[in-house]
């Protein structure tokens, strides 16, 4: 199969969402892989060395779910909207009670980019199904992309 017929279309936000959201997975993925390289001596090396495998699976995770928003897969929005919401949150705890604004307010921007980002109208209807005659409500009564599928006769 080609990877052409493995990219579903998906209007641009949704895939500069995934691309933005690539980032902070890798950023997850180096500090683990830095937690193995350099366990330091404060903690006993299985804890270190359990952080550091947590830290790697989740960034994993997380370029999983940029990886399937870039080839326009439905299934990532959501968790994609969580990973936002989880960076947001970590930008603002470095601005803020960590006293890190030059490190937090970039992160912030990041994780408020991707969530407005999968929250415009485009977006929307791209997860929705949304034929361009209908309305929000008339594709979620539909069934939304599900629904679109068993229109056209194809599996789920």
């Amino acid at each position: 199969m080609a990877l052409a017929d493995k990219i579903s279309p998906a209007p641009r936000e949704v895939r500069v969402a995934g691309a933005l959201t690539v980032l902070p997975g890798i950023g997850l993925v180096v500090f683990g892989a830095l937690l193995f390289a350099s366990p330091g001596d404060s903690m006993p090396l299985t804890s270190v060395l359990a952080e550091g495998a947590f830290y790697v699976l989740f960034g994993l995770a997380v370029v999983g779910c940029g990886i399937g928003l870039l080839f326009g897969h439905t299934w990532a929005r959501s968790p994609g909207l969580v990973m936002a919401l989880i960076t947001a949150g970590v930008g603002w705890y470095m601005a803020g009670p960590s006293g890190r604004p030059g490190f937090g307010v970039p992160i912030i921007v990041l994780g408020v980019a991707i969530i407005v980002l999968l929250f415009r109208q485009p977006a929307r209807a791209w997860a929705l199904g949304q034929h361009e005659d209908e309305t929000e409500e008339e594709a979620a009564e539909r069934g939304g992309m599900a629904g679109r599928r068993r229109e056209r006769g194809e599996e789920d």
